[in-house]
């Protein structure tokens, strides 16, 4: 199993949500984060005052899957969240040991 990380720009999570839903997965993980990288930062003008924004908005998705879906789902957001812009963000990939349902007490795979 996989865990797929994805860091996306906000505006992009409908697109993203529909084409991995077209990939066949039923269930992700969505949270509202900050950061910065290559992009920095940007200056915003409130009430006359100058200041400096360092945090942007970004959007984290986690996605657990079989492992033999994994690249389909990468291609699937890499696509949908693409814009050709600095900031379009990030995938992280990462190795998932074990998975619980808690309601069912279901394992691994039958548990995703």
């Amino acid at each position: 199993m996989k865990l797929i990380n994805a860091i996306i720009k906000p505006f992009k999570l409908d697109d993203v949500r529909e084409a991995i839903s077209e990939v066949g997965i039923e269930g992700l993980t969505v949270s509202e984060v900050r950061g910065f990288g290559r992009q920095k930062g940007h200056t915003e003008l409130y009430r006359g005052a100058e200041y400096q924004v360092d945090f942007l908005p970004k959007v984290k998705l986690e996605i657990a899957v079989k492992s033999e879906d994994a690249d389909r789902i990468i291609e699937a957001i890499t696509k949908s969240a693409h814009t050709g812009k600095i900031g379009d963000g990030k995938i992280f990939v990462y190795d998932l040991e074990q998975a619980v349902r808690i309601r069912t007490g279901e394992l691994d795979v039958a548990a995703l």
